[in-house]
């Protein structure tokens, strides 16, 4: 077990990003209440507000901050009309420049359906899938891709004739994610829920993509190390379809960048929606973790977001940091984290609006925090 305090960096950003944060820092003082508190937490201003308001995305003490954090905890950027002289939006530093920096290629997306979430299809609140049924992670590639910033516009007589996209597929970045997909199968254990397998499924198109030929090409090279894992296959248009219908198939998902972008906000339908969405982004020796709703404007500074999505990423985080520094105090209050949470789900305690509910984001926060300290006495 490591003696040293975790150094933690928390983000709060714009919109809604500080709503959420803010509720978190509440619930992890709850965690840290007699405990040896193994952590230590210090919080930068940043984003696309700071950026209108100092004219720069964050200060360098800041970064430096981010960059030597044993973990990060964003709450989001952006925010409307606020743009970078490159046409990239204001804040991205703390999120595409940490991912390249930091090179936390891995970006992970659980979504499992806990008892007492509701889901909200056309417009009505409902039972659609069973909490048994939708246990899966999404793993998508997080620095190369169609991300790349290899791109460019040609402008002719003052107005933009071509625009270029460049998707990079290497054989590192492949190679290290289809790995860690394989490995986070191994790790999780219980496999798919619908025959316990666990199984990697490898999202694509490499019925038409050159650069997804090779992604699944290396798939197939890394798979024959996992004699205990089983292969699985989807075409990325059939998998929009098939995780909807039967989202009890899967285990662990892997895939390239911009379509494992697409297909996780996807899955997040069947966990409840955004406000459930936690990711986390990991690389070798940092990783940050963030609820991935964005700053959600139109609900910025109402105190009705749905906080939970924040506390699911907080939950990565001590996991994350468990797992690393191979410290039962870090693991063990993700564990209280995650049994509080359920517990107030099932009873519809910490309803939201986007639940159908009325609680507030800062009454959730309270109720969680609460319910902790309960446990604990």
């Amino acid at each position: 077990m490591s003696d040293s305090t975790a150094q933690l960096v928390f983000l709060p950003g714009d919109g809604t990003g500080p709503e959420v944060v803010r509720e978190a820092r509440k619930v992890l003082d709850a965690l840290g209440e007699g405990d040896a508190h193994p952590w230590s937490v210090e919080e930068h201003p940043g984003g696309a507000i700071y950026y209108r308001d100092h004219g720069k995305e964050w200060e360098p003490a800041s970064e430096e901050a981010a960059l030597h954090a044993d973990a990060v905890l964003l709450g989001a950027v952006g925010w409307p009309g606020i743009m970078l002289p490159d046409g990239n939006i204001a804040g991205a530093a703390l999120v595409l420049g940490l991912r390249r920096r930091l090179d936390l290629y891995a970006n992970v997306r659980p979504c499992r359906l806990y008892p007492g979430v509701l889901h909200r299809i056309s417009g009505k609140f409902s039972q659609v899938w069973s909490p048994e049924n939708v246990d899966l992670v999404v793993v998508r590639e997080n620095t190369e891709g169609l991300y790349t910033p290899v791109h460019g516009r040609l402008d002719r007589g003052g107005s933009t004739d071509v625009a270029v996209d460049t998707r990079l597929i290497t054989r590192k970045g492949a190679e290290r994610v289809i790995r860690y997909a394989f490995e986070l199968a191994g790790r999780r254990g219980r496999g798919a829920p619908e025959d316990k397998a666990r199984r990697v499924t490898c999202v694509d198109k490499s019925n038409v993509l050159a650069g997804c030929q090779f992604f699944r090409e290396t798939y197939d090279r890394i798979a024959a190390e996992y004699a205990g894992v089983a292969r699985d296959y989807a075409y990325v248009d059939a998998f929009t379809q098939w995780v909807v219908r039967n989202p009890e198939h899967y285990d662990v998902v892997v895939s390239t960048n911009m379509m494992g972008d697409i297909i996780s906000d996807l899955a997040s339908v069947l966990q409840g929606g955004m406000g459930f969405a936690a990711g986390g982004n990991i690389g070798e020796g940092h990783a940050m973790f963030e609820p991935v709703h964005g700053s959600a404007p139109k609900h910025a500074g109402k105190n009705e977001v749905n906080p939970m999505a924040t506390f699911l990423a907080l939950e990565m985080m001590l996991r994350y940091l468990g797992d690393r520094r191979s410290d039962s105090r870090f693991t063990r209050q993700a564990d209280r984290l995650e049994r509080t949470i359920a517990r107030l789900l099932a009873d519809g305690s910490v309803r939201t609006y986007d639940q159908g509910g009325t609680v507030r984001t800062s009454e959730a926060g309270d109720r969680v925090a609460a319910a902790i300290r309960g446990e604990a006495a």
